[in-house]
């Protein structure tokens, strides 16, 4: 295939995936919404972001792993101590590398 062709698709996806997210943002911005649509909209990314994060800690490699031999696990467990008590999400993932690291190591 053809450089220019490959290039003129890679344009045209990334625009399209920028009108596909930009349309609803514009349209909405526009409009005030009521309180409890927008206290229930602020848990999507909550919800989200802790589906994937307890795919990866309790499935990490497509199999299920809750033992006390997955460092995954292990890790979660004082990352999510960190950012409960600092709320600091720098200090909470440096924790979470580090105890991941410590972790892997120790169980070999």
């Amino acid at each position: 295939m053809e450089p220019t062709i490959v290039w003129s698709l890679i344009a045209g996806m990334a625009l399209t995936n920028i009108i596909v997210r930009a349309t609803p943002v514009a349209v909405m911005s526009r409009f005030e919404l009521p309180e409890a649509l927008r206290r229930w909209l602020s848990y999507v990314p909550v919800s989200v972001m802790s589906a994937m994060v307890a795919l990866e800690v309790f499935k990490p490699s497509d199999q299920w792993r809750v033992t006390l031999a997955n460092p995954y696990l292990l890790a979660a467990i004082p990352t999510a101590l960190v950012y409960r008590f600092t709320r600091s999400f720098l200090g909470a993932t440096i924790a979470g590398i580090g105890a991941f690291l410590a972790f892997r190591y120790l169980l070999g």
